[in-house]
């Protein structure tokens, strides 16, 4: 029985497209918007593979930082400070607020469990005017460790009182998927464009192109 649905929040709710205005007008391109993503998330998963814990907010100005160098641009704080904020700016994407309705519905616990701060998850959800639809925003950064660590997810169930197979994640991100499941949760990806789901290892039961068609899903299976 599943009793908690986890969502992550970066790109699975909301849509960091909105950021390319500023990579174009900062680096030229809103194309290395993707790759400093990609920084970002590899200093954090380097962070917690040594153990030499990095927040999600200091490995985004790293990645930036890395972007720049790179690119053989300079970058100003003031270009970093408008780019790392413009992360708790960031809109929904158009089905969210629906789904998540529909969602809260049913008998189910609707939470957030994202990799960035408590603070900043909290702005991002109001700023998204989501944050009403669920019962709680839990940041890992509070356990020190961000997914795909297994202690991200298992501080869902803590926090409900329930075992890890009664929480779902509910994820765009292939990695984010395979820590859930990995730490004994149940998991459903969003297949976003560009998003796909790695070959090895355990598999999601539940994958859409989009929320509503995930949230259809989880309502037949878990609600």
């Amino acid at each position: 029985m599943t009793r908690v649905i986890a969502f992550d929040v970066n790109e699975t709710l909301l849509d960091l497209s909105a950021l390319d205005g500023s990579f174009e007008e900062i680096f030229g391109t809103a194309t290395l918007r993707p790759q400093w993503f990609s920084l970002m998330l590899q200093l954090s998963f380097v962070g917690g593979i040594t153990g030499d814990y990095v927040d999600y907010t200091t490995a985004q100005r790293a990645a930036l930082a890395m972007l720049a160098s790179r690119q053989g641009m300079p970058l100003t704080d003031a270009a970093a400070d408008r780019l790392v904020g413009g992360m708790t700016g960031l809109p929904a994407h158009p089905e969210v607020p629906a789904a998540l309705e529909r969602l809260r519905e049913t008998s189910l616990r609707i939470v957030a469990l994202t990799n960035s701060p408590p603070a900043v998850a909290e702005a991002q959800l109001t700023h998204a005017g989501i944050r009403p639809l669920f019962d709680q925003a839990l940041s890992a950064d509070a356990v020190r460790r961000l997914k795909p660590a297994r202690e991200a997810y298992l501080s869902v169930a803590d926090a409900y009182g329930v075992d890890p197979g009664e929480v779902r994640l509910v994820a765009a991100h292939s990695w984010d998927v395979s820590g859930a499941l990995s730490a004994g949760c149940k998991a459903a990806f969003v297949a976003r464009p560009g998003m796909v789901l790695s070959p090895l290892g355990a598999q999601p039961d539940i994958v859409g192109p989009d929320l509503t068609s995930v949230v259809d899903q989880i309502v037949a299976v878990d609600a």
